[in-house]
């Protein structure tokens, strides 16, 4: 058993990545996804890969996919149904949100609907103080009343965020019996087991998101199991979560909300581990696929994390990779719209019927119809020659939906299509990095995803980013981090203290009892004691503050390492708000703590430069139309596989391969380092050139 596959499912095609151990061989495959059932397609590719290379099911070791189970459940409002219970004088808190608001000038703008049914929130009397003493009793027999209401209304799951709860958790716990006394086989979620901080607004949300998608990935991850053990693979699977980290199906059934941005966490940490064989720690990953691009700011080798963010507009307090997501993808179709302008997404093409070029019944221009007919895709066929391209069909579909509206010619047309989604790209990359306060153009631009790198180079010349990083495969990055990702647990806890000397006895108490908590989620996933990290976390502010900053700690604490975590604060407070107060007292306000498992990871080969390496003969040479250049040039078209390492390649040129398509846009030179990644690098235009 030394087969290891990584399965990431998107809105248009599913990747696969498979590394032999024995041999450090990867091997990579992609198939159209099965949105109606994610894991046919997953089935089908994971048989295929095995049957390419003479493998038996049975010989796979490790198994792990990223999913869009939850997010698609939650796009789609087809989570289940579900019923809420809290503490007396707390059922609006849902509806009265935050005092804040995202779009505080739109009068216009709609909050995203509620996930729970008018009249399927019960309140209870309870009452536990901000210290943790009980005020008021639960009442056993008015909480069972509650429950058999919600029961004969139909509920498949109960969400469970009382006051106070993260403090002293014994009315959930009771609650959560009761509701088993009386629905044995109801998914419940506890506020005080998911999410036990405080802040309640965000704690009961993040609590309503859990279960709306807990019936929902329980049947998919049973549905899952059952076909891959169908299929004769006796390895138990993983899924990946959207801090980066993969855990047990079985687990995922408990936290279905961790898993909201599973696939794209799986790039980023793909991302950061060739970048770090590569000796770069700035990056910003850009991840172009049919639907979307996901992107990402990664600093000193570190992957940005967001311990609370909005999922479809839904507050989720939990550990995310910082990730800013934009419907702006291969599929996304292009219109004109009612005052004339030329808009592209969010709206896909996705899978079925795909853009027009794909022969499958889309007659909707997308960006993938624009990059044909400007020359920049194979006019002929892609993924290494296994699916034809229509080009006829994608010019026919842009006259027809572009040029006959707006009276641009097709290559007019096609440019605006693909100026318009990049500028969509750019302000994502901004989000990440400009709006936080980073020069992009310190980064390198990181390109991957099956679109990535036909759009990277143009994108990044225009925010003023002279380096792009292509890695082989880029198409299948994804699939390829889920065999760099780690297992991880995340805990946290809320209790307000001084940063004081004095404290340090409560610090060391609260941290030693996550650390165990930590372990023995660590034993479940069987990962043994030299395979394990643990790395701690204090979210602190000054007094009467309302925002947090969060400061690493060294588990061992000591009196002198928490003058270091003062001292520390005090720089990045410093650093992001531009001062610093050191008579100040700070207070400490979450305690996090990551419990890891290591596991064995790829081991990328690395070859030698091919002395004197000159550029393969052109597989053909296509007039291609490059964004801000007037004219089509005459372009050479090479194999990605031909080129060697070392090889010094001119634009403007085209590489292809089975998942992706580089292009190299006039002034811009790449060559192929050590590691088969592709180091393209922009030329600044002097005088007349």
């Amino acid at each position: 058993m030394s087969y290891m596959i990584g399965v990431d499912v998107g809105g248009t095609f599913t990747d696969f990545s498979l590394f032999d151990k024995k041999q450090g061989k990867l091997s990579h495959f992609k198939h159209s996804s099965t949105p109606e059932d994610p894991s046919k397609a997953i089935v089908y590719g994971v048989l295929h890969i095995l049957s390419e290379h003479a493998i038996l099911p049975r010989d796979v070791s490790y198994l792990a996919h990223g999913t869009t189970v939850a997010t698609n459940a939650l796009i789609e409002k087809k989570g289940a149904r579900i019923g809420l219970i809290t503490t007396k004088g707390f059922k609006d808190l849902m509806e009265i949100g935050w005092q804040k608001r995202p779009s505080l000038y739109d009068l216009l703008k709609k909050k995203p609907p509620s996930l729970i049914e008018s009249g399927l929130i019960y309140e209870v009397k309870e009452r536990i103080l901000y210290d943790g003493t009980v005020e008021t009793d639960i009442d056993e027999e008015e909480v069972s009343a509650v429950v058999r209401a919600l029961a004969a209304q139909g509920v498949e799951g109960f969400a469970v965020c009382t006051l106070f709860s993260f403090i002293n958790p014994a009315h959930e716990l009771k609650i959560r019996e009761l509701i088993l006394r009386e629905c044995p086989d109801a998914y419940i979620t506890l506020s005080s087991q998911l999410v036990p901080e405080f802040r309640e607004y965000s704690r009961m949300s993040t609590t309503v998101l859990n279960t709306y998608l807990g019936p929902v990935m329980k049947r998919y991850v049973d549905r899952f199991g059952t076909s891959v053990a169908d299929a004769g693979v006796e390895a138990d699977p993983y899924i990946t979560q959207s801090n980066g980290s993969v855990i047990s199906i079985a687990e995922t059934i408990e936290s279905p909300v961790k898993t909201a941005v599973s696939g794209p966490s799986a790039g980023v940490i793909g991302a950061n581990y060739i970048a770090g064989q590569c000796g770069i720690d700035k990056i910003i990953t850009f991840d172009m696929g049919g639907t979307s691009i996901d992107v990402s700011l990664i600093e000193n080798g570190v992957a940005q994390i967001s311990n609370e963010r909005l999922i479809e507009g839904y507050p989720a307090r939990i550990p995310m990779i910082d990730i800013a997501t934009v419907g702006a993808g291969g599929g996304s179709i292009g219109q004109i719209d009612e005052g004339g302008a030329l808009k592209v997404g969010p709206q896909s093409a996705g899978a079925l019927p795909g853009p027009a070029c794909y022969g499958r019944g889309g007659e909707l221009p997308t960006v993938t119809d624009a990059n044909v007919v400007l020359g920049k895709l194979n006019p002929y066929r892609i993924l290494g020659g296994r699916m034809e391209i229509k080009a006829p069909l994608a010019e026919q579909a842009i006259t027809r939906h572009i040029s006959q509206k707006s009276g641009l010619s097709p290559d007019e047309a096609a440019a605006g299509i693909v100026s318009v989604v990049n500028s969509n790209m750019i302000r994502a990359i901004r989000v990440v990095s400009v709006e936080k306060g980073y020069d992009p153009r310190e980064f390198t631009l990181m390109a991957f995803g099956g679109a990535g790198p036909l759009h990277a180079c143009e994108v990044a010349q225009k925010m003023g980013i002279h380096r792009v990083l292509i890695p082989p495969s880029p198409g299948t990055l994804c699939s390829l981090g889920l065999l760099m990702a780690d297992t991880k647990f995340d805990l946290s806890h809320s209790r307000m203290l001084i940063a004081d000397p004095s404290n340090v006895p409560a610090l060391q108490e609260i941290f030693s009892r996550m650390i165990r908590d930590g372990s023995a989620f660590l034993d479940k996933e069987q990962v043994g004691d030299t395979e394990r990290e643990f790395k701690c976390t204090v979210e602190c502010r000054y007094e009467k503050q309302n925002y947090e900053i969060p400061i690493s700690i060294d588990p061992g604490l000591t009196g002198d390492v928490l003058e270091q975590m003062i001292q520390t604060f005090h720089a990045e407070h410093e650093k992001l708000y531009g001062y610093s107060n050191h008579n100040k007292k700070i207070q400490m306000v979450n305690y996090r703590v990551s419990a890891i498992g290591v596991i064995d990871k790829p081991d990328l080969p690395v070859k030698e430069a091919v002395p004197g390496a000159k550029p393969p003969e052109p597989a053909e040479v296509r007039n291609v139309l490059f964004e801000g250049e007037p004219a089509r040039h005459l372009t050479n078209v090479y194999h990605r596989d031909e080129i060697e390492i070392g090889c010094q390649i001119q634009g403007p040129a085209i590489i292809e391969e089975m998942d992706s398509t580089t292009i190299l846009p006039p002034h811009w030179e790449a060559y192929v380092d050590e590691l088969g990644n592709i180091r393209a690098a922009y030329r600044e235009v002097k005088g007349n050139e």
